[in-house]
């Protein structure tokens, strides 16, 4: 990728990006249809892919083995490195490069493929008119800038889970999505899962009778961070650490702040409240038909968080309850999970497991009633996901889980995290989406967080 001269602020001048922006476009590198299958050219979605760490790289994969689009480029603030998940996992831009070239150029003519570009600043990405939609899979903080740039430069959008990293920040995303007429699709790839279609429709058709109570599960953190004293590390040179930062505040550098350990920092995420939390809460929100509302009161009931200094701030077990209008209760609790939802009835429950293939439901006769004994086990989960997403952005259709259903979900996993840190009960309005009560003020200013330099929205 060219090189920029930053600014002042350390931010590209916007000369300079544009020049740069458009030489990355001016000379559209031609590739036969037989590289990409027989869906016609006109017909296929041109991606994007923004964030190449571990969930990033799984995307680009199964977006490579979809014929119903074409990955043009990809851009990551890192060039390339290990550190992610497993120590062997060597992510980034150049890496991501090397897939697509590698996967298209089994099918090119002569078996040579020279047509993805890799990008460290994503605006470059947006400022291409020959991209349609872009694949955001990047730290939850980035999640709110990147969906309404991209919404205001004609993109649709795919975007992880949790949709941001604050309420304040999700209204603002659908507000900008709707606004622009964008297709959004919330990486909750369960509401593409045909398992878990058939039990949360088998709750809302009563067939356990009254539900009065939910269960989720969340999962421990699986790594662990510096504690109290821990010192600044050297940048490396292969990553772009101001851009990284962006929306959040200025901290020094350490490797365990980035890369897979960002949602273990609420500077950054909402810990595994909000990364296994956006699956279970959103498999609750479905089942109970309240898609477009939330709860009326949360409570946290423990909150367990590290020594104050360590590098990662977000609790490390949680406890926390929410209560509908209905009189349902929602318990979210951290577990090494056999369970990811539970809906307890009057007449029954139905129990769905923690990897989303399959659920039970007792007395067992209630899915045997239903005609339900068949429901396939395996699921394409992430990829079926996907190709709802490609489809709706063809179509104009609204995908399985839109902008709307991923903020009210997420919503969920951050009043969560509200309650956990303040501690104690919260009144909470799901029309005017504000707090309620005694201690609603100081709740309030949690709603959102102050970003940083260019990067308010």
């Amino acid at each position: 990728m060219n090189q920029q001269t930053p600014s002042p602020n350390g931010t590209p001048h916007r000369r300079t990006f544009l020049k740069t922006a458009a030489t990355a476009v001016a000379a559209p590198y031609f590739v036969p249809a037989s590289v990409f299958g027989a869906t016609a050219p006109s017909n296929r979605v041109n991606l994007g892919m923004v964030g190449l760490g571990n969930q990033g790289m799984l995307n680009l994969k199964l977006f490579l083995e979809n014929k119903d689009c074409t990955v043009l480029a990809v851009c990551d603030v890192n060039r390339g490195s290990y550190g992610y998940k497993e120590p062997k996992d060597f992510y980034g831009r150049d890496p991501a490069r090397e897939m697509v070239e590698k996967a298209y150029a089994k099918k090119a003519p002569g078996g040579s493929y020279k047509g993805c570009d890799a990008y460290t600043d994503f605006r470059e990405v947006l400022s291409r008119d020959d991209i349609d939609a872009v694949v955001l899979t990047t730290p939850d903080h980035w999640h709110g800038v990147m969906t309404i740039k991209a919404a205001e430069a004609g993109k649709d959008i795919y975007c992880e889970k949790p949709l941001g990293l604050t309420i304040a920040e999700q209204i603002a995303m659908a507000e900008s999505v709707r606004k622009h007429n964008r297709i959004l699709q919330t990486g909750s790839h369960e509401r593409s899962n045909p398992v878990i279609r058939s039990a949360c429709e088998l709750v809302r058709s009563g067939a356990i009778g009254k539900v009065h109570r939910v269960v989720t599960n969340v999962g421990r953190h699986n790594k662990v961070g510096p504690g109290p004293g821990w010192e600044p590390m050297p940048v490396p040179d292969t990553l772009d650490y101001d851009l990284w930062l962006g929306p959040a505040p200025e901290a020094p550098y350490h490797k365990d702040r980035c890369l897979y350990n960002f949602r273990f920092n609420y500077d950054y995420a909402g810990g595994q409240v909000a990364n296994f939390g956006a699956h279970s809460l959103d498999i609750a929100q479905w089942g109970l038909g309240t898609d477009d509302t939330g709860p009326v009161q949360v409570e946290s009931v423990y909150a367990d968080f590290l020594p104050e200094g360590s590098l990662f701030n977000a609790a490390t077990y949680t406890h926390f309850r929410l209560k509908y209008a209905s009189g349902v209760v929602v318990e979210s609790m951290t577990a090494e999970p056999s369970v990811r939802c539970l809906f307890e009835g009057e007449d029954g429950v139905i129990r769905i497991d923690n990897q989303a293939r399959n659920f039970v439901t007792i007395p067992g006769s209630i899915k045997v009633e239903a005609g339900l004994t068949d429901v396939p086990e395996q699921y394409r989960s992430n990829a079926d996901h996907h190709q709802n997403f490609l489809d709706c952005v063809r179509s104009r259709k609204e995908p399985n889980a839109p902008v709307e259903i991923g903020h009210r979900s997420a919503t969920l996993c951050h009043l969560g995290n509200i309650a956990s840190r303040l501690g104690g009960k919260f009144g909470w309005d799901p029309t005017a989406q504000r707090f309620t009560g005694s201690r609603a003020e100081t709740a309030n200013e949690m709603l959102a967080v102050k970003q940083r330099g260019v990067w308010t929205v």
